[in-house]
């Protein structure tokens, strides 16, 4: 084995150091030595049919595996193609290792193609942008990289090479360390106490967890902490499953009691975004004391009783300890589980319709009920995705994957393209709007050529659901909310070489489920929705 080698191995040999196993990209010239440095070393290329993809699947592939995704884009508008996705990534403390290619370094500033400088357009939406302008900075600036990606807060990381730098040669390094991610500091005790002293008070408490409690690997320390401390746990984003539906603490459709009347709430892991309605009522009281447990105080609106900034999984678990001796809360929690019960009743008329067109949440019942527990679910859409979020109850976390509160859409194809790619024994199932199936549904000729056999079961309600909706009920009126009536997706992806269907009555979707699983190809079943269900809002999206 040689040496030395270009820029492009020496990046790929930090890669494998950090046991990165798949590239997403888009060919390039610009990038072209890494390319051939993967093929030299063994990681696998997965390319795509636009850059926005490539970096989405990367960002996949962190959200199912916890490792850092990575993703290869060529200069100019291979980069800017790939910024939303890195924005999503950013919005999602998605673990994400972007590489770009940029115009030589010897020739910058003469108009060479594609010739951009993308480290101003990436430093607002990464932890970190950069320009690696010598083949001796590669291998330590691709470590470096890779460890500040999976520190908390955890989050996209871009660096470009310059085409010059990339042909560049330097001798391999005789120490090949690899990432070492900071969890950060332990928790104050006296802040431990402080929130354990609250517990003991509280007579309505609860948890809101979020995506920074998978990032931290803490998901049995958020379980042991609810179950010492009797407490209901609501959640949302990756923190989705983190106590399986049948569990005693586990509550989801009593949130705007279970919050909203609780007199102590510990915000774990999640901002308080517009989710929550920034912390304010009715989704917390005014005279709601908070303890923040998180990494740090990122969009903290609210005053707290208690902080526990720093190592989520150290602070989850001593407060576990700590709240050994805290009163039960039977009553309380005899109470939220009667407001789910009668929620689920009230919604039952829905996913048991049998009228058509199909209402959306049947599709999303029929799905549940077809569904291999540990199947990956992957929501790409407005509505129809909040039809799934509100009925797909998972049994673990890591099992549910939308585009988050960024709100991007196209991230689907992607997802799911990494999630069957990281888990190829399961089933995994992408739920796609109409709306959204046009911005990547060309990706299928990415799952068909790398073989990747992901069912995608269209909503297709021929309309902008979530805007028409709202601004009918606002304006009176909706403009350009309507896409065209009946779209036969599934034809478009059967002419791609996978697997299509049409399904316009509630009784088909079981059977069609069954046949596209079966048929081993990538398959899209194009379901006809009611164009007049709305998804019943409460929460303040702007």
């Amino acid at each position: 084995m040689p040496d030395s080698g270009n820029t492009g191995e020496l990046i790929v040999l930090a890669l494998k150091q950090a046991r990165t196993s798949h590239l997403f990209t888009l060919n390039g010239a610009h990038i072209w030595p890494l390319l051939t440095g993967c093929v030299e070393h063994g990681i696998r290329i997965v390319d795509t049919r636009h850059e926005q993809t490539a970096a989405f699947a990367a960002e996949g592939w962190s959200k199912v595996t916890r490792e850092c995704g990575v993703a290869a884009v060529t200069a100019g508008p291979g980069v800017t193609n790939a910024v939303s996705a890195i924005t999503a990534a950013h919005s999602n403390d998605s673990p994400l290792l972007v590489v770009g290619g940029r115009a030589p370094e010897a020739r910058w500033g003469m108009g060479s193609l594609q010739e951009i400088d993308h480290v101003p357009i990436l430093a607002t939406v990464t932890k970190r942008a950069m320009t690696v302008k010598s083949a001796a900075d590669a291998y330590g600036a691709t470590v470096s990289a890779l460890s500040e990606a999976l520190s908390p807060r955890t989050g996209p990381v871009f660096f470009d090479v310059p085409f010059d730098t990339f042909l560049a040669g330097e001798d391999f390094p005789a120490e090949r360390a690899a990432p070492a991610p900071d969890p950060g500091p332990a928790p104050d005790p006296e802040q431990v106490q402080k929130a354990a002293a609250l517990l003991r008070d509280a007579k309505q408490p609860a948890v809101i967890a979020g995506s920074g409690v998978w990032w931290a690997h803490a998901e049995a320390e958020l379980r042991a902490f609810a179950e010492a401390a009797d407490l209901p746990l609501y959640t949302n984003g990756l923190a989705r499953g983190m106590l399986p539906p049948d569990h005693r603490l586990f509550r989801s459709r009593s949130r705007s009691t279970g919050l909203g009347d609780s007199d102590l709430v510990f915000v774990v892991g999640v901002p308080l975004d517009f989710r929550l309605n920034w912390g304010q009522p009715p989704s917390l009281r005014d005279d709601a004391r908070v303890v923040y447990v998180d990494i740090d105080d990122f969009r903290k609106h609210r005053e707290p009783a208690a902080n526990l900034y720093g190592d989520i999984r150290k602070a989850l678990a001593a407060l576990a300890e700590a709240a050994r001796d805290v009163p039960r809360h039977e009553q309380w929690l005899e109470q939220l589980a009667t407001k789910e019960a009668e929620a689920r009743e009230r919604d039952r008329p829905l996913y048991e319709s049998d009228s058509t067109p199909i209402h959306p949440a049947r599709v999303v019942a029929e799905v549940g009920a077809f569904l291999d527990p540990d199947a990956v679910v992957v929501g790409d859409g407005g509505d129809y995705v909040s039809f799934a979020g509100r009925y797909l109850e998972r049994p673990a976390p890591g099992l549910f994957i939308d585009p988050g509160p960024y709100g991007c859409l196209g991230s689907g194809p992607g997802y799911a393209l990494a999630a069957k790619l990281a888990h190829a024994d399961r089933q995994v199932v992408l739920l796609s709007g109409d709306g959204a199936f046009g911005f990547s549904g060309l990706e299928f000729d990415t799952l068909i050529r790398h073989q990747v056999p992901v069912v995608c079961v269209i909503g297709n309600n021929g309309i902008w659901a979530t805007e028409k909706h709202p601004m009918q009920n606002v304006l009176g009126t909706s403009i350009a909310a309507d896409l065209r009536p009946g779209t036969r997706y599934d034809k478009v992806v059967d002419a791609l070489g996978g697997y299509g269907e049409l399904v316009e009555q509630p009784g088909e979707i079981r059977p069609a489920l069954e046949r596209a699983f079966k048929a081993g190809v990538p398959a899209c079943l194009n379901v006809i929705c009611d164009p007049t269900a709305e998804y019943p809002r409460s929460s303040v999206l702007m």
